[in-house]
């Protein structure tokens, strides 16, 4: 028929009659996801862009982490990003998740609806970066939404422009990273630029939506009084959307995931803020009229 995507190697119908399925579907981390085996790279790469299917690192269920209740949260795969501080690298390759469909993870959260439902929970994409997929989360929400199931985005803002306005129609609460207050030191930081977090930001507050800022603070990197005081200017642009500051404090358990990458890991031998700054920053922000956690 026109207008109807067919896939050129394995669709879902073969794979589901195939001798095989049973040892191919996600197991550990992705337990219960079926995954598109059989598709090669350029059917793969239409169904991302149609949101079909998700490029998924792991996922877990956990309680007020990663937005209110008890949540399922997703990690996608693919980062921009190459923060000094990450604690998953291996997420930033999108090539090293594991491809997901789009009707497995809508029954997954279908499983657990009851439960969000009742502790006021929901689901919360996270990465990596999520809003490197910007179809199949933004699909994911929409039948999250028409369950009557939280929706939460973890994300740095940087992709701003992979979201419409429509997609944000669906999103309930964003989780967003504020990493630095000006764009040299957010460079350093991230190797990305700051403007497109505010800009983000600013979209949010202006569609009505929810905001909790995640500020990582890191002695020396990103604690300077100058740099708080920025990151809270930046902040107070996105109005009443804030419903609160985290200021995180910087430490070392991402440390053996770039060890055991053979990647370079630039703080190695940081140490996290003392009591002291971690106050001095917190009180920064709440003279600015944030709550703080």
């Amino acid at each position: 028929m026109p207008g109807t995507q067919q896939f050129r190697s394995t669709t879902r119908h073969m794979l589901r009659e195939s001798k095989e399925y049973a040892s191919q579907t996600l197991m550990g981390g992705l337990s219960g996801f079926e995954s598109p085996i059989g598709l090669d790279r350029r059917d793969r790469l239409h169904a991302l862009k149609t949101g079909d299917i998700g490029f998924v690192h792991s996922w877990d269920i956990n309680t007020s982490v990663d937005g209110p209740g008890t949540r399922m949260t997703v990690f996608m795969s693919g980062c921009p990003l190459r923060c000094q501080y990450c604690q998953n690298p291996d997420t930033w390759k999108m090539r090293d998740g594991k491809p997901v469909y789009l009707e497995a993870m809508i029954k997954k959260i279908d499983r657990y609806a009851d439960l969000f439902k009742a502790t006021g929970g929901g689901i919360t994409f996270s990465g990596g970066e999520s809003m490197m997929q910007p179809a199949f989360v933004s699909r994911v929400f929409h039948a999250a939404k028409q369950m009557g199931v939280h929706t939460c985005l973890d994300t740095s803002g940087f992709l701003n422009t992979n979201y419409t306005d429509e997609m944000l129609d669906d999103i309930d609460l964003c989780l967003l990273d504020v990493k630095s207050g000006d764009e040299e030191t957010y460079h350093k930081v991230t190797g990305g630029v700051l403007q497109p977090t505010i800009d983000f930001g600013q979209r949010l507050a202006k569609a009505g939506k929810k905001i909790w800022v995640r500020f990582v603070l890191v002695p020396g990197l990103t604690s300077s009084e100058e740099n708080v005081e920025n990151v809270a200017r930046i902040c107070e642009t996105f109005g009443d959307a804030v419903e609160h500051i985290d200021v995180l404090p910087f430490h070392q358990l991402g440390r053996p995931k770039w060890h055991e990458l053979r990647i370079e890991y630039p703080l190695e031998n940081q140490k996290g803020p003392n009591a002291a700054m971690r106050k001095r920053v917190a009180d920064q922000f709440k003279a600015h009229g944030f709550v703080v956690y």
